[in-house]
């Protein structure tokens, strides 16, 4: 895994997850580390994410409100996929966070018909926060919690819902290929010692 830019296209809980891949090289790769790095990310999820589109500053605070769903988050969902109790403080932070903005539908007549697209007030990290929080607490509810994976790759700790039941990385160009080369150079690298030795 590269730490050049955060995976997305999961479940949005997991893509908040997958900003904060551990390695077996050594610390992980924020990709929330500052704001900058919330501000990039905001804009690959872009219209995914309610309270995203349109960003375009975010301060400290913002990313303190996203991270400490992120937080949360890991500890909540780490636990529910061993079978266990999440932890109280982390569900408890996670529905804090939501109280903070709360969704509300506003009708309105669109030319056509009524619609009534859910809003939320305050900053834009604790929209964004909020929203997420709900992507966590639906995720924690649903059954496809427990088809979660971990990627098999040996220095990848992304985590994906695989559409097919033989997926075992968290991308295919990402670790997958990255896989298919070490396995390719193990099996040839073989070869050659066992050429030299005969």
């Amino acid at each position: 895994m590269n730490g050049d830019e955060p995976l997305t296209g999961e479940l949005l809980a997991l893509d908040l997850l997958n900003t904060l891949p551990y390695t077996a090289q050594g610390p992980p790769a924020d990709h929330l580390a500052d704001t900058a790095g919330l501000l990039a990310w905001l804009t690959l999820e872009g219209e995914r994410l309610p309270g995203a589109a349109g960003v375009r500053e975010v301060t400290p605070d913002d990313l303190a409100a996203v991270r400490a769903v992120r937080a949360a988050a890991s500890e909540a969902v780490a636990a529910a996929r061993r079978g266990e109790r999440p932890p109280e403080p982390s569900l408890r932070a996670l529905n804090e966070a939501q109280l903070a903005a709360p969704a509300v539908r506003y009708a309105q007549w669109d030319g056509e018909g009524v619609v009534a697209p859910a809003r939320r007030s305050g900053p834009p990290g604790v929209r964004v926060a909020a929203a997420l929080a709900e992507e966590v607490a639906e995720l924690l509810a649903d059954p496809a919690l427990a088809s979660i994976r971990e990627c098999e790759a040996e220095d990848c700790t992304m985590l994906f819902v695989p559409a097919h039941p033989r997926r075992r990385w968290c991308s295919a160009a990402r670790c997958g290929n990255r896989a298919r080369v070490a396995r390719y150079y193990r099996r040839h690298k073989g070869e050659e010692g066992a050429g030299a030795s005969r």
